[in-house]
């Protein structure tokens, strides 16, 4: 038989009649263990392999677009002190005809060398070869691409190339560093289906695009430690002549910058939720273990006039809250790995990577451990150390009673209101203000998770309302293969089905105040445009001016500049001229940095005369697939985008992620707030189980007796709802920060209906514990009660 010391054995009791308030405080300290080990175990996961992926397969640092620069020019830009490696490609965009789809599908063709792999951004091959040099008709295509159409090696398409329909026999399955995250034109999110990314033998891309010896696309890798500002401006001086549209980091690179924001946003929520959880439980651990040494003086009295040091009477509540937080650590690491599978494998249907593992390193948990049972400790350090300085004589004698000072009075006119049980209740409130406040505190945290969790639908629905169906109404949008004169808006208003088509311009610049730069496109419109406008910061349609640039406000606060100001404005496609605008306005947008001026205004301002780029059309349906065909066939177009395919797709994604989330959430929320109430209702319940049971005895009935508990239950809980509300709130706008980049912005927009269904799922968590001390309530031992000494 195995022998347990006498504390030890004083533990396992502890436990077994606290097991419930135990296992909430460890719900709660698992809660904080689970998002600390998702987020962190996530971040790892993305950032390790993004790491080992682009240094593997070569992923460049520097990047820049030309109209057409020779490949001499190679040589030069590799003599540029810093560079690595250089590769100059021809990257060309393409309207696909896949068999079993009607509509036409966006793609990119990519050049490859010949007969060598690729100095920067290498192809991971995940079936058959890449298309040999000789062969013109070969392409390796992207897997999800391939995979959404059941595309595989040996597979046929058609695709129409600067106006050219060829046939493509598909060689291998691919993918790339320079495509993890894919947008298509006009998209917002990536669409396997519609957008595809192929390569091409070199000279099968040369020969189609009339690019012999020349490339339009130069990639670099820098060496270790380089200067990439310096860098950048040694290219651009080597490309201005050739139409150079200004070199760019690996940092404004589309596919790296989306991914950048995801690990971002987990950086930031292994930082921000883990500790409140843990504050929460380090509270809910002081609760229960003052009011367990508070009962236990006479116990900690006999066992000091025993022999026990203070020592080991500290070290047995230690080993209490130890076990606690243990128990908490292995509930929180189980639930965080599994929930972690889970994201790995949610970002592996956002991201295309080769591999994605769940990041399970043994430090990412021992570092959990540590700072849960740090957590717990140091709530329960001030009630483990009054109970080792407790002298054994002051310990066998009852507590000194608490000093009141009259709050609320039976005679008080101000509680005529109120019952006598009512007022006992408030009274025992009052008489533990600074408790009551935390454990409110604890409550509002819950009710403040759920909304900073509910509002992103608010958010999304209201972005989604404003991009859609007040900025763009278009049926779709058709971008043009390269810029051509207005005259061809008359080419498309005669294609099958198009009902109304009004052109725009697509302007790459660089725009400057002071010291402050960005590197942006400005979009030139026509006045009356109805299909595609801006809206002032109110949200409201209005006509583009004849004069100045129009800017959203997030690239105006980067840029620091106000209505009225001036603009310096340089042309990187027109050997980098740099002219001056002055500012119109503010505008709203919620996605991507476009400036907006007059497509006229524009026009003037650019050497070349008057251009188109791209159009937004309205289609009759009853011809849609006439429009399909005729524009597979039609030369000179790049893609068509159809909005409400993008706005169908970026919905179901979001409402995936978003259901997910909130189901999470509401958990989390639930646990927290049950935790902190049951636990808060049980130590009334210890500290006025004599007074309650004095009522049983003179004649009040066990509802009447829960009506004193339910009182202050209650008064906490309403407490908690406005201080939840603006907690939550600021977590909203602290979100919407967090979330804002170049890409992508949401609204801070919470509605009412917001607000109720927190406070309905905290009410209802609420009422589910109220049950259970109504229970309580009723299984109360009177004779036991009474003679425990006050």
């Amino acid at each position: 038989m195995v022998n347990i010391p006498v504390l030890d054995r004083k533990v396992l009791r502890d436990l077994k009649r606290l097991w419930a308030q135990v296992l909430a405080i460890a719900l709660v300290m698992a809660c904080g263990v689970m998002t600390l080990i998702l987020a962190e175990g996530a971040y790892r996961s993305l950032s390790q392999t993004q790491e080992a992926y682009y240094d593997q397969y070569r992923f460049g640092h520097v990047f820049a677009q030309t109209v057409r620069a020779p490949t001499h020019l190679k040589q030069r830009i590799a003599a540029i002190d810093g560079v690595a490696a250089v590769e100059m490609r021809v990257v060309r965009s393409a309207i696909l005809d896949i068999p079993q789809m009607a509509e036409p599908a966006a793609g990119m063709a990519l050049s490859l060398p010949a007969g060598r792999t690729p100095a920067v951004n290498r192809l991971y091959l995940k079936s058959g070869r890449l298309p040999e040099g000789t062969r013109t008709n070969e392409v390796a295509l992207d897997a999800r691409f391939a995979k959404a159409h059941g595309l595989k090696p040996g597979d046929e398409f058609s695709a129409s190339l600067n106006g050219k329909k060829l046939s493509l026999e598909i060689t291998g399955i691919v993918l790339s560093p320079e495509f993890i995250y894919a947008l298509g034109p006009g998209d917002l999110v990536p669409d396997d289906k519609r957008f595809a990314i192929f390569f091409m033998a070199e000279t099968a891309m040369e020969g189609l695009f009339d690019m012999k010896n020349a490339g339009n696309d130069i990639s670099l890798r820098l060496l270790r430690g380089a200067c990439a500002p310096c860098v950048m401006e040694e290219l651009d001086r080597l490309l201005k002549p050739y139409g150079g549209t200004g070199a760019y980091e690996r940092k404004d690179q589309q596919s790296h910058a989306f991914l950048n924001a995801e690990l971002t946003q987990l950086s930031s929520m292994a930082k921000v939720l883990p500790p409140t959880f843990l504050l929460v439980s380090a509270f809910l651990v002081n609760m229960i273990l003052s009011r367990l040494i508070a009962l236990e003086r006479e116990q900690i009295g006999l066992l000091k006039a025993c022999g026990y040091s203070s020592w080991s009477i500290a070290g047995h509540y230690a080993k209490l809250v130890s076990i606690i937080a243990v128990l908490g650590v292995g509930i929180g690491a189980v639930a965080g790995n599994y929930l972690g599978h889970l994201m790995t494998q949610m970002y592996a249907q956002y991201f295309s990577f080769p591999f994605l593992v769940f990041n399970k390193s043994p430090d990412l948990y021992l570092i959990a451990g540590v700072i849960s049972l740090a957590a717990a400790l140091g709530g329960a350090l001030t009630s483990i150390l009054k109970a080792a300085r407790l002298p054994p004589a002051v310990a066998m004698r009852p507590p000194a009673p608490p000093r009141f000072r009259s709050f609320l009075s039976l005679k008080s006119k101000r509680l005529r209101i109120f019952s006598q049980l009512s007022t006992m209740g408030l009274r025992h409130l009052m008489h533990n203000p600074v408790r009551s406040l935390l454990t409110s505190l604890g409550v509002s945290f819950a009710l403040a998770l759920l909304v900073s969790a509910l509002f992103l639908t608010n958010s999304m629905d209201h972005m989604i309302n404003v991009a859609f169906n007040k900025a763009e109404t278009a049926d779709a949008r058709l971008t043009l293969a390269e810029d051509k004169s207005p005259s061809v808006l008359g080419e498309i208003m005669r294609l099958p089905g198009v009902l109304k088509a009004e052109a725009f311009r697509q302007e790459p610049v660089i725009l400057r105040s002071g010291a402050r730069e960005k590197r942006v496109a400005i979009t030139g419109r026509p006045t009356d445009a109805t299909l595609s406008r801006i809206l002032d910061t109110q949200e409201r349609a209005i006509q583009m001016p004849k004069t100045g640039v129009m800017l959203p406000a997030h690239l105006a606060n980067q840029l620091g500049v106000q209505p009225g100001q001036i603009l310096d404005v340089e042309l990187t496609r027109h050997n980098s001229v740099v002219k001056q605008v002055r500012v119109a306005g503010i505008i709203t947008s919620y996605m991507g940095l476009s400036a907006s001026m007059h497509i006229d205004a524009l026009n003037a301002l650019v050497p070349g005369g008057p251009r188109i780029s791209d159009l937004a059309i309205n289609i009759d349906a009853t011809r849609m697939n006439d429009l399909y065909t005729a524009v597979k066939e039609t030369p000179g177009l790049g893609g068509i985008a159809m909005q409400t395919l993008s706005r169908d797709k970026f919905r179901s994604l979001m409402d995936e992620s978003l259901v997910s989330m909130l189901v999470a959430y509401i958990s989390i929320a639930v646990i927290v707030a049950f935790g902190v109430i049951y636990n808060a209702a049980r130590i009334q319940l210890s500290e006025r189980g004599r007074e309650l049971a004095s009522l049983r005895v003179i004649g009040f009935s066990k509802q009447e007796v829960f009506h004193v508990i339910l009182v202050e239950m209650a008064m906490i809980v309403l407490l908690a709802q406005p201080l939840g509300w603006l907690i939550g709130y600021g977590m909203a706008a602290g979100m919407i920060q967090g979330f804002a980049s170049d890409l992508f912005r949401l609204p801070l927009v919470v509605l009412p209906s917001t607000y109720a269904i927190a406070s309905f799922v905290i009410l209802s968590a609420s009422l589910l514990c109220a049950l259970i001390i109504r229970r309580r309530v009723g299984k109360f031992d009177l004779i036991k009660v009474l003679k425990t000494r006050e």
